[in-house]
């Protein structure tokens, strides 16, 4: 009988599927291209498209990326892993206090691929910040599933759930 994961177990559980199935499209681009051309990094943005990273962040990513392999007159897709890994990071950078939202009125956003517990973490972390006497509201966006708003409401079993908006967009106030 295998051992029930806690919280962190599955949400690092979860974060390992959505790292590997990233890291698996990245290097299916590296070994699928030895010269860099429009195709190279047509490969890349929709990898990075498809991991979720937002069109915005991506396109930055890819003219940081055709910056730097310019500058250093790189041709082999090989090469410019290393200097893609550096423009995520830079996009990726936080400040000191980004994750300092425990005190303060803040917006989370839980991105991942399909099926790694964004759903049941945010209603676990929302239900743990309303025990702390915190209020909480939701905001359910989820393009391709609508069932993610009933899940939401039933770890929680809140009686003050109250919803608005249409869709597959809706509000929660707890």
């Amino acid at each position: 009988m295998s051992e029930k994961k806690g919280f962190f177990g599955r949400l690092k559980s979860g974060l390992s599927k959505t790292r590997d199935s990233f890291v698996s499209g990245m290097n299916a681009v590296f070994s699928g291209f030895s010269e860099i051309d429009d195709d190279f990094y047509e490969e890349l943005e929709e990898q990075l498209v498809m991991a979720d990273i937002g069109m915005e962040t991506t396109t930055r990513i890819i003219e940081d990326l055709q910056e730097k392999v310019k500058e250093q007159k790189i041709k082999e897709a090989s090469l410019c892993r290393e200097l893609l890994k550096d423009s995520i990071k830079e996009q990726m950078r936080v400040e000191e206090d980004a994750y300092d939202f425990e005190n303060k009125k803040s917006v989370v956003l839980f991105i991942g691929v399909n099926g790694v517990g964004k759903t049941t973490s945010v209603g676990k972390l929302s239900h743990q910040l309303k025990d702390s006497g915190k209020k909480v509201l939701l905001a359910a966006a989820d393009t391709f599933r609508a069932g993610a708003i009933d899940q939401l409401k039933e770890p929680r079993r809140c009686r003050d759930y109250r919803r608005t908006g249409r869709g597959r967009s809706c509000l929660h106030r707890l």
